[in-house]
């Protein structure tokens, strides 16, 4: 590895957030969630949950949509819902769905300089009725059209980008923010994601 290169996977891991997640419930179209992540991997956010209770599990993703983002980010995939959230409840303090209801609270509002995760729906039905109610609360993104949704991935992507300006804020990029053990752990990885790369 060069030193330049190695410069370059030093410096965009020391951005990553541990403390922040996308989880997509039955997304099922494979380049929305490779948009997703491709978003994802620009901000800093390192994990990626993917819940399929209701379709087969994606054996790829949508490559020219992630430009092989997915190789850098961390993804967990689930086909049990309770099985997923125990593995969200250990390590992120609050779950929010996207969900337009009356008790849903505005994107603006969200702290998200604290540890959380986020869940997003399909394309037709969006959140599911099981997985609101093992959340936390609901958040929406404000608009003022007639058709009142986005695309996941564009949702996604304002969502992820309010997250990065109070995140860049509080100073959270200014520092290692991953654990010494995740950050060595991860590093190899990309190490040897590098080495993959030079051998095509």
């Amino acid at each position: 590895m060069t030193p330049e290169r190695h410069h370059k996977l030093i410096s965009v891991l020391n951005k990553r957030q541990g403390d922040i997640a996308i989880v997509m419930e039955n997304v099922f179209d494979p380049h929305n969630i490779s948009a997703v992540m491709r978003t994802a991997d620009a901000v800093g956010v390192q994990d990626i949950y993917i819940l399929n209770t209701k379709i087969p599990r994606h054996k790829k993703w949508g490559a020219k949509s992630s430009s092989s983002a997915a190789k850098w980010l961390t993804v967990h995939q689930f086909e049990n819902a309770e099985e997923c959230f125990s593995s969200l409840r250990n390590r992120y303090s609050t779950i929010l769905t996207t969900h337009l209801s009356s008790d849903a609270v505005s994107l603006h509002s969200i702290d998200f300089t604290k540890s959380i995760a986020l869940v997003f729906g399909n394309e037709h039905s969006g959140v599911s009725d099981e997985i609101r109610a093992m959340a936390d609360g609901n958040f929406i993104i404000p608009q003022v059209g007639i058709i009142q949704s986005l695309n996941i991935s564009v949702a996604c992507a304002v969502t992820l980008y309010e997250a990065f300006r109070q995140k860049t804020n509080a100073g959270h990029y200014n520092q290692q923010h991953l654990d010494d053990v995740r950050h060595n752990e991860l590093f190899k990885l990309w190490e040897n994601n590098g080495r993959e790369d030079n051998s095509e």
